[in-house]
């Protein structure tokens, strides 16, 4: 059955989508001619040829569509009509045979439906369980994003993937289970800002402060040559250096400590004590102090650059602190070895620096190997990662084990009610069809044309249609033409009206028949676009019981008329299709009504919970019920009222109606009988024609009395309750 249809931009419907929703078995359309009503009969005929409008089947389960309209007169008033295959009636029990066939078929698509309903409830309720899990899910998301945001790259903004990545975790993760604060640790660093390979801090060559401290030159007394005939002397003085410095000033001969003349070979005695060997150790005692004072610098400095880039992986404090007492040690030693050049007889002992600069050394081992470290996670970024976002989830899994194990089970267990109801509704399913199949071959057994063309000539004829008639082509058993009694081709000569009557009744009988051998009880939705044109009124009514009986078909739950579609323009056709004696005024499970209306130069369709089209006649009962009526009008519409009914009945003594009222009672009711009489207004109109609220309820309750005294007062019950 159809549920709904969407209509957009064809024909008439040019503005905003219109939709008739919630359709049930029997739907009533009504609109003027041109307002949309055909375009609506043909979406529903060929749907797919409408790519911007839309259906909605029931179990989205499209049904065999029968649609009557302009299109289908055209189609089918030829020369040639199809033949339609009815069941006939030779054999009694092949036909009990269909019709069991049809009550299991229609049994088992019930059962379908049950179970396709069931499966539905389990559907949403696995829908709503894995919207409860998203959301108990999502709780963990939002618990641990601002410490493990990169882990959850790529299901951030949706709760399902989170979810979706939350059960797989669960399901494939085999991480060993690591400690928070540890992941916490490495997310840090991990998931920190990109960071960049660092240097490893370079060492302090040591070799020449080691080597000076220790060189026996530091403890060696330099003096000159011993032999000299004043060496003994100088020796015996220990003042070779003082010797020494004196040469300096030792000019013309002169002493240059007493100042007083010497002997012309003492210089060249001092000279030769301070032979060659001397000069030897003095330039070396220069070098080794030169190159310990160049060594120590290029320490000092290096450490100095190294403590100024504030590196993390260095202990600053530590090393600035040792870099303060090589210093010291460095600027204590260059004064040693400034008094050996100067003292070169005497011996100096060095500061010790290697355990200083082993420290140093220490210190800088610690921020190389972590440095090392860095580089290593560096350049195993992409693996550390990995790693520690398997890690990170496989923490969130185990800490909401709890849920994810509930909710594993109660999605296992919904699954597998689907799967049962699933393959319960495939098995009966081919049963159905197996069944089908059975009974469509059944159904060529004892199908035939020829009951449609009798059924048909026979309406014809009880109709007062006996000039022509249908027949079977000869020697074409599955096809019909139009013929006079004579035999001779009548198709040509019908009136509009006999056309349309003729394949109104070749689409009545398509209905309850198929166009093949079997298919004759195949489920189908029937579609009426105003079958009432250029019909007379007898004619009319015909067309109106014969529709009004294949609504009551739809209404059958065992038919094969699931549902029902009325279009028309015409106000009484409408009005003897949707006339039901038990309607009670309120909406009905099973039908709708529309109104289709183009205004604004396109289509709208509006929805009612009952049938808006009134009669004349039921839109003066309407007046009567409404409290808010007014007095000036209400005399004259009880008139109209009661005329339109007595009328209708025929025979109506008037006379002995009014009789049955006194006084004042009497003069009312005789003024509310005037128009039966006068056709028109009479003089006594006058007298009423302008009412207080206190006359106005005497004319309702003469009104109301004239039908309970006249026998009638079932119509007045009828008609006066709320509609």
């Amino acid at each position: 059955m159809l549920e709904q249809i969407d209509i957009d931009g064809v024909a008439s419907y040019l503005g905003p989508q219109q939709s008739l929703t919630a359709l049930r078995s029997i739907n009533y359309v009504y609109g003027a001619n041109g307002s949309g009503k055909t375009t609506i009969s043909r979406i529903i005929a060929s749907p797919a040829e409408y790519h911007t409008c839309a259906v909605r089947w029931a179990q989205n389960v499209p049904l065999e569509c029968l649609v009557y309209n302009r299109d289908f007169v055209a189609l089918n008033f030829t020369s040639r009509m199809r033949g339609i295959f009815t069941l006939g009636q030779q054999d009694a029990e092949t036909l009990a045979n269909i019709e069991k066939g049809r009550r299991e078929v229609a049994d088992l698509g019930e059962h379908i439906t049950g179970k396709e309903g069931t499966l539905e409830i389990k559907t949403r309720e696995l829908g709503e369980l894995n919207a409860a899990f998203r959301e108990e899910s999502w709780k963990a998301k939002l618990k641990h994003e601002d410490q493990f945001k990169e882990a959850f790259q790529g299901v951030l903004n949706s709760k399902e993937r989170f979810a979706e990545r939350l059960i797989k975790e669960d399901a494939e993760n085999q991480s060993g289970l690591k400690d928070i604060a540890e992941l916490s640790e490495r997310a840090a660093t991990v998931f920190g800002p990109v960071k960049e390979r660092v240097q490893p801090l370079r060492y302090p060559d040591r070799g020449d402060l080691i080597e000076t401290e220790t060189s026996p030159l530091l403890r060696k007394r330099i003096v000159g040559k011993e032999d000299v005939d004043i060496g003994p002397l100088i020796k015996k003085l220990r003042n070779s250096d003082w010797v020494k410095e004196g040469l300096k000033y030792f000019h013309d001969d002169r002493c240059p400590f007493c100042q007083q003349d010497t002997d012309h070979g003492l210089r060249d005695k001092i000279n030769e004590y301070f032979d060659e060997q001397y000069q030897a150790d003095v330039d070396a005692i220069a070098t080794l102090a030169q190159r310990y004072e160049r060594q120590a610098s290029f320490i000092l400095s290096g450490l100095e650059a190294m403590i100024s880039t504030g590196s993390e992986h260095l202990d600053i404090p530590t090393l600035t602190r040792l870099h303060d007492t090589l210093k010291s040690n460095i600027s204590l030693n260059l004064q040693h070895l400034d008094r050996k050049k100067r003292e070169l007889s005497s011996s100096v002992e060095l500061e010790r620096l290697e355990g200083l600069l082993t420290e140093i050394n220490d210190v800088i081992k610690i921020a190389n190997d972590d440095i090392q470290k860095h580089n290593d996670l560096v350049d195993n970024l992409a693996a550390e990662r990995a790693s520690l976002v398997n890690d990170v989830w496989r923490h969130i899994a185990d800490e909401y084990s709890i849920p994810l194990s509930t909710y594993k089970t109660q999605r296992n267990n919904l699954v597998a009610a689907q799967g049962g109801l699933a393959r319960g509704i495939q098995a009966k399913t081919d049963e159905r069809d197996q069944k089908l199949a059975d009974l469509r071959e059944l159904e060529k057994t004892v199908t035939s044309v020829e009951p449609t063309v009798s059924a048909i000539n026979q309406l014809l004829a009880s109709f007062g249609f006996r000039n022509f008639k249908l027949a079977t082509v000869d020697g074409e058993e599955l096809s019909y033409r139009i013929v006079r009694n004579d035999g001779t081709d009548a198709g040509d000569t019908l009136s509009e009206g006999e056309k349309t009557f003729v394949t109104f009744l070749y689409f009545y009988h398509r209905i309850s028949g198929s166009m093949s051998e079997s298919g004759t009880t195949s489920s189908r939705v029937v579609v009426f676009d105003d079958p009432v044109s250029s019909l007379d009124s007898d004619v009319l009514f015909i067309v109106s019981n014969l529709i009004r009986k294949i609504i009551n078909q739809a209404c059958n739950p065992t038919s094969a008329v699931k549902q029902v579609f009325v279009l028309t323009h015409n106000i009484y056709f409408h009005k003897e299709v949707t006339f039901d004696p038990s309607r009670s005024g309120e909406r009905r499970s099973f039908e709708t009504f529309w109104v289709v209306r183009k205004g604004m130069g396109h289509s709208e369709l509006v929805g009612h919970t009952t049938n808006p089209v009134k009669t004349t006649y039921e839109l003066l009962w309407q007046d009567v019920r409404d409290e808010n009526r007014s007095n000036l009008t209400i005399q004259n519409t009880l008139r109209r009222i009661i005329e339109n009914y007595f009328h209708i009945l025929g025979n109506v003594n008037k006379d002995e109606i009014v009789q049955l009222f006194d006084g004042e009672d009497q003069q009312v009711c005789n003024s509310l009988f005037s128009w039966i009489n006068d056709g028109s207004h009479s003089a006594h109109d006058d007298l009423y024609l302008v009412c207080d609220d206190q006359t106005a309820s005497r004319y309702l309750r003469v009104f109301k009395e004239v039908f309970d005294r006249s026998g009638h007062s079932g119509h007045y019950d009828m008609m006066i309750r709320p509609r």
